[in-house]
Order: structure tokens, then C-alpha cells, then sequence
């Protein structure tokens, strides 16, 4: 098997589309384990979050199921009427982390310069929203929607305030829905709950660069999680 180097541009997709094209030749036939996402990346010559994010787009279409502690097999498409499509414009959730990192730590630091009393408590109020949902057993997404909201109004920058919610609600997209079903629950919110509390304190203290790094970390942190579980399905 020779796989070709991939472009740089829209990098998930065009992996994606490599690997549906040596399945739909018969390259992997239905059950075959495809190889592991660090020899995939190495063989062509991507990041492992690349090869990562091409492997959940054919997951979310079908092609390859995950089983965890196994690794990631060819489906046996045969007989399949529907075939789900990953949109053309989704950003790959990992990307869109690190993304988020860059952009939400300055939104922080600016918080913590401008935030008003009326900004704190609905930072705080969000985070008593996202406690109540877990109390409830329910994942506070919602809550954690408000959390970032809050914080980006504290800027007065409409621009910013409409960038972070619409990092916030991409992750409604098949993509990064996929990869949070491998590793989100309850518990691991509780952890991102006390991730937020710290950005909390950092703007209540009226410290930019304690906001900034608490906001990295929390992002960071975020985006291990998800490394991890998908590590732990995919046998690395």
C-alpha cells in the first residue's frame, strides 16, 4: 500500500478522502483494522490530530466504526441506503480548540481589564448553571455556552462577543459531537467546571495575565481530554 502525501490545506478532508478511496477500491475490506493514527500520520506525513480528525469524518460517514481498546475497522457498507456527510465547511474539532486557545486567553485578559460588576455575576450565574446541570446528571453545556459568552461580553467587543459564540456553537457540528461521545460525561464537565472557576477568579482579581493562562489551561486541558479518549479507542 503507498498512501501520497497530503495538501496543507483542509488537511481532515483531503486524508479523509484518501482513505475512502482505498476502501472503496478494496485496499481495507469491511472488518480489516485500518493501521493506527500514528502510522497513518507518519506514512502521510501529517499531525497525528490531522490523521485524527480524518478518521472521525469517516467514522461520522460510515465508513469505519471505533471500538474501544481495538482500534478503528473498515464497515462492510453493502446493502447501506444512507450515507451521513460531514459539511464541507466543519472545522476539525481539534484545530478548532487550538483555535479557541489563541483567541478566548486575549478574550480573558481583556475581561479581566474591563469586566463591570454586572459581567462578573454573569460569569458567575453561568457557572452555577453548568453545577446545577451536573448535579441534575445532565451535561451543562448550556451553562458552559454562557460561561464563554459572558466572559467575551465582558470585552464591549461585539466582534469578539460573535467570534467566541461562534467557536462555541461549532462544536454542534457531526465532527466534534463524534469525538465528545468517545470521552464526555458528567464527571469529566466537573473537571471543566473548576477549569472555569479559576478563569473566574483570575477576572474577578483584576489579573490579565492570570485570565489569559487559566483560560489556556482550561483549553489545553479540553483538548487533552479529547486526545486522550481518542488515544484509548484507537490504540494510538
Amino acid at each position: 500500500m503507498e498512501l501520497r502525501a497530503a495538501e496543507p490545506q483542509r488537511l481532515y478532508r483531503q486524508i479523509a478522502e484518501q482513505l475512502r478511496t482505498l476502501i472503496a477500491g478494496g485496499e481495507f475490506t469491511p472488518g480489516t483494522r485500518l493501521p493506527a493514527e500514528r502510522e497513518l500520520a507518519a506514512q502521510l506525513g501529517v499531525s497525528r490530530p490531522s490523521a485524527r480528525e480524518a478518521l472521525i469524518a469517516l467514522e461520522v460517514e460510515g465508513w469505519v466504526e471505533v471500538r474501544p481498546g481495538s482500534g478503528v475497522y473498515v464497515v462492510d457498507r453493502r446493502g447501506a441506503r444512507t450515507t451521513a456527510k460531514v459539511p464541507p465547511n466543519e472545522w476539525g474539532p481539534l484545530e478548532l480548540l487550538r483555535a479557541r486557545r489563541v483567541v478566548e486567553g486575549e478574550v480573558a485578559a481583556l475581561a479581566a481589564a474591563h469586566a463591570k460588576r454586572k459581567h462578573l455575576q454573569a460569569i458567575r450565574d453561568a457557572i452555577r448553571a453548568m453545577k446545577d446541570e451536573a448535579d441534575r446528571n445532565v451535561q451543562p453545556v448550556m451553562g458552559d455556552r454562557a460561561f464563554h459568552t459572558a466572559v467575551a461580553a465582558a470585552c464591549d467587543n461585539v466582534v469578539l462577543l460573535e467570534t467566541v459564540q461562534t467557536y462555541w456553537d461549532a462544536r454542534h457540528g457531526p465532527l466534534f459531537e463524534r469525538l465528545g461521545g468517545h470521552f464526555e460525561t458528567v464527571p469529566s464537565w466537573r473537571t471543566a467546571i473548576a477549569e472555569h472557576e479559576l478563569v473566574l477568579e483570575a477576572i474577578a482579581s483584576r489579573d490579565p495575565q492570570a485570565a489569559r493562562e487559566a483560560m489556556h489551561h482550561h483549553l489545553e486541558k479540553a483538548h487533552a481530554r479529547f486526545s486522550a479518549s481518542w488515544r484509548r479507542a484507537n490504540t494510538s
